[in-house]
């Protein structure tokens, strides 16, 4: 068993792998697994959670995009923008429409995205959490700030709770699911890109807040730790190393000086490494 993040989140590593050694082998192995996941989307032209990767049958036909799907998504848009591949522009094409339709979900005025059933596109979770707060720098990315500015607020709203975000929020009743909170940086990167792309200081005065709360309820003598409820702030003995990659990258960058990275030269894969988009 595989899930779509898995089988379509090789393709810029192995398509840069592709380019420093001239052998188009690894760009070729990683395309095939991202283009038969899309084959197998429902016609309503969602994806699930899990796949049987020998038979190509969905063994768990829940669609979001949170973990297990979220880069899957991502990596079809990076991929046309970092090699200029229109193949993957067109599944991007075909694929958030139905994101978008089924996925997103209006509550109180606010914009939230949850799970639905890929076959029926049936509501099945009204369930958002820090994984899925990297939709907004995707949709800024490929365009579709308005979308981006509404599902930031929800974010942020999320996160102002209780001064930190959930893992996990019912968006619907407004109630926490799951409380932990793994120091996750998707949500101050897409403060990051929503900055970028708009130049609106409203960001960087979002990010203050997020540098602000991490801090005051994160710090130890020794790093970051995660909390294991964002309620208590009862802290955990973990520190993870995506914290260091990713969210105090996302943090740095968000008040660096804009020389400081040449944003529109580079892509970052999902672990945020920057790659450059020279073809």
């Amino acid at each position: 068993m595989t899930n779509p993040a898995e089988t379509g989140t090789l393709l810029l590593e192995f398509g840069t792998l592709t380019k420093l050694t001239g052998k188009p082998v690894f760009y070729e192995k990683a395309k095939r697994a991202l283009v038969e996941t899309f084959k197998r989307r429902s016609p309503l032209g969602l994806v699930g959670q899990s796949i049987n990767v020998d038979t190509g049958v969905w063994t768990n036909t829940d669609s979001h995009i949170s973990g297990g799907i979220d880069s899957y998504y991502e990596y079809l848009w990076k991929c046309w923008l970092l090699f200029g591949d229109k193949d993957c522009r067109d599944m991007w094409n075909a694929s958030v429409p139905a994101v978008n339709k089924y996925l997103a979900d209006e509550i109180r005025g606010e914009l939230w995205y949850g799970h639905a059933d890929m076959q029926t596109g049936k509501r099945t979770e009204t369930t958002y959490g820090a994984l899925d707060a990297f939709f907004p720098a995707l949709l800024a990315l490929s365009g579709d700030l308005k979308r981006a500015r509404r599902l930031q607020a929800s974010s942020f709203k999320m996160w102002n709770l209780y001064g930190i975000e959930p893992e996990t929020l019912d968006y619907k009743t407004v109630r926490v699911v799951a409380g932990s909170y793994h120091l996750r940086p998707e949500i101050v990167e897409s403060t990051y890109y929503l900055y970028h792309c708009t130049g609106d200081r409203e960001y960087r005065q979002m990010g203050k807040t997020l540098f602000d709360d991490f801090v005051r309820y994160c710090r130890t003598d020794s790093g970051y730790a995660a909390l294991a409820d964002v309620i208590s702030k009862q802290q955990r003995d973990e520190m993870e190393s995506f914290v260091l990659a990713e969210t105090f990258k996302y943090f740095y960058l968000l008040f660096a000086p804009p020389e400081t990275l040449q944003f529109d030269k580079v892509i970052f894969n999902t672990e945020a490494h920057p790659l450059n988009r020279i073809r």
